[in-house]
């Protein structure tokens, strides 16, 4: 079973209350070959919300406590974005994932690129909480600009 990020399929979760369809990955929850999440939503945030960046590394650092993740606002959100890992790491277990397919550049769901915590449209290498977590675990997690490519590739 896929386990795939929820805005990819169309459900308008983002911060700023909209979604990032990926038609292939819609199709795949069509076909009940994936599941969806939102890390975010699983840490307690609510739909629109103010937008987060991490400040002062990546996801893994603040799994590790020496970076956070901060709101547009200023306030530390880390500990929302940790239960939202968490949470989703034990949907990714409960399903037994084979692949997890997330949100490129959230301070949750990226899994090469983030903004890098200036709130200047600037981004850096690295995992957001949620991938940096379920790597760490030894769960693939790809973003949604390699799923065409996997598509071609592969009968899922």
């Amino acid at each position: 079973m896929i386990l795939v990020s929820s805005c990819l399929a169309g459900m308008k979760v983002r911060y700023n209350g909209t979604d990032s369809l990926d038609v292939h990955i819609q199709k795949l929850v069509e076909e009940k070959k994936a599941v969806t999440i939102c890390p975010e939503l699983l840490g307690g945030f609510m739909t629109p919300r103010p937008p987060a960046e991490i400040v002062g590394g990546t996801g893994e650092d603040v799994l590790n406590g020496t970076a956070k993740v901060v709101e547009s606002s200023g306030n530390d959100v880390s500990e929302m974005y940790i239960k939202g890992a968490y949470e989703a790491l034990n949907i990714a277990k409960e399903i037994n994932a084979t692949l997890i397919v997330l949100k490129e550049n959230s301070p949750s769901c990226g899994s090469a690129a983030i903004y890098n915590g200036s709130f200047e449209n600037r981004k850096i290498a690295g995992n957001g909480v949620t991938s940096a977590l379920l790597k760490r675990e030894g769960f693939k997690v790809i973003s949604e600009e390699l799923i065409s490519e996997i598509f071609l590739h592969e009968d899922m």
